[in-house]
Parts: structure tokens; sequence; C-alpha cells
């Protein structure tokens, strides 16, 4: 099998997005009592966590680094799906369907305030994020997740303006187009 297909392979997964967004999810709880504001905010954080070269230039536009989670070499290179530019920036179409599923499972939950789905994590995905810590291959993601909650637990607006910012060539992008990985 070719290197193309691998990532086509991988990208398909499901649960590689489902681990990573209860991961995410789990980190931002802090301890299940908290909760994140918004798909677009989780969206925005997804976005720096699923493509590590953007929380480097993130981080480092902060004044920060990456430090226990450094990028390795070939994450600097290498061919990662594309989300695309979704009003104000950057959206994967399955984002509700990975968060029905999450809730359908246990994992997770959501609340309305108005307007704003509130998404929080229950006690069984509290359980299940903390399981996935023995596995050392998510020993980054981990500490990529902690990264964007200490620095990052902002309000979803600020985050937004945070993102064109400093990535404006995500701003330039038509509706619908793909973001290129890191470059």
């Amino acid at each position: 099998m070719n290197l193309v297909q691998t990532l086509i392979d991988l990208e398909k997964n499901e649960t590689i997005h489902l681990g990573r967004m209860l991961i995410l999810i789990n980190e931002f709880s802090k301890n299940g009592k908290a909760e994140i504001k918004g798909i677009t905010k989780l969206a925005k954080l997804d976005f720096l966590l699923r493509y590590p070269v953007y929380l480097e230039k993130a981080l480092l536009s902060r004044g920060k680094e990456l430090k226990k989670a450094a990028l390795k070499e070939f994450e600097r290179t290498s061919v990662e799906s594309q989300m695309v530019r979704y009003r104000y920036g950057p959206w994967d179409f399955r984002y509700r369907k990975f968060l029905n599923i999450l809730i359908a499972k246990g994992l997770i939950y959501y609340r309305t305030e108005g307007n704003t789905v509130m998404i929080g994590i229950t006690s069984m995905g509290q359980e299940v994020s903390e399981n996935f810590r023995k596995d050392d291959s998510l020993a980054d993601v981990f500490e990529r997740a902690k990264a964007l909650r200490i620095n990052f637990d902002i309000k979803a607006t600020r985050l937004k303006n945070f993102i064109y910012e400093t990535f404006p060539e995500i701003g330039s992008l038509n509706f619908g187009q793909s973001i290129s990985y890191g470059n």
C-alpha cells in the first residue's frame, strides 16, 4: 500500500478523531467542572491540536514554545487530511457527527445556554480519556492539549481573531477551500 492511500485510510478512521476530541474535551473540562463554550471554539482548538505545525506557530507568536511535545521532523512535512475554511476559519464537516457519537457512547454531554452549545465530559469520558494515557503514542496529543488549555482557554471570538491574525492565509481562502498543512 502506498503512503497516500495509508493517509487516506487513516483520515477515514473516525476513531482517531474521536479519541483526539475526547482528550481535548477532557483537558478543558478541568476534572468535569468546566465546559467548552461552543462547537466553533472546539473546532478552533481541535484545528491547533490536529495540526501541530500551526500549534507551534501559534505558541511562538505568543512567546511560548512546545517543550514536552515538540514537533517531530516528520510532522513538519507530513501530508495530513485537509480542513476547509468555513465561516470563521477551519472546520471539519464531521464535527457534529463526532460529537453525537461521543454523546451516544456516554463519553461527553452537551447542553444549551441560549444559542450556545456547552460541551462537557462525563465521568465515563474522563475514565476513557485517562486510560488513553497508557498509550505512549498519545503522549504528544495529551501534552499539546495541555498546552492549548494553558495558552488558549479564551473566548471563541478572541481565539478566532487570534487565528486570523496569526494565520492570515486561512482568512484569504474562499469558503470551502482546503487549508494546506502547516506551510
